[in-house]
């Protein structure tokens, strides 16, 4: 792993909820309020609980195991199980998860793409070998 890949996962781990909360709601201001984030980078899980503009009930969303795999040309976004306390959302989810979707390179961004991409790697369990009794 980079210098940079470890400096941003430890940032990462380090920001509390409420700051990412209070950028959100910043930027989403007349749209949509966030009022729940909890991110696992090491578990892999983010929880987000947020109210559209207009609305009365929040949405709460779960993601769970997703990972950015890459190979020398291209990058994908993975997410394996993603559900919600919306039917609606659910149903959208079951088409996305479990699904590799291409990440569109744009040279502008290469270097952001390529960190993302060694922060977020699909963590590949070791393979045991089995040998053959003598």
């Amino acid at each position: 792993m980079s210098f940079k890949a470890g400096l941003l996962k430890i940032a990462i781990k380090l920001t509390p909820d409420i700051v990412v909360r209070w950028v959100a709601n910043f930027i989403l201001k007349g749209i949509a309020e966030l009022s729940e984030f909890h991110f696992d980078l090491d578990a892999r899980t983010a929880y987000l609980q947020g109210t559209l503009c207009g609305e009365a009930e929040p949405i709460e969303v779960w993601l769970e195991d997703f990972a950015i795999e890459s190979d020398k040309e291209s990058h994908r976004l993975i997410i394996h199980q993603a559900r919600s306390n919306r039917p609606w959302l659910n149903n959208l989810f079951s088409r996305i998860a479990g699904k590799s979707w291409n990440i569109p390179a744009i040279p502008q961004f290469h270097d952001q793409i390529e960190l993302a991409a060694e922060v977020f790697k699909t963590e590949n369990p070791v393979e045991e070998e089995i040998g053959e009794a003598d």
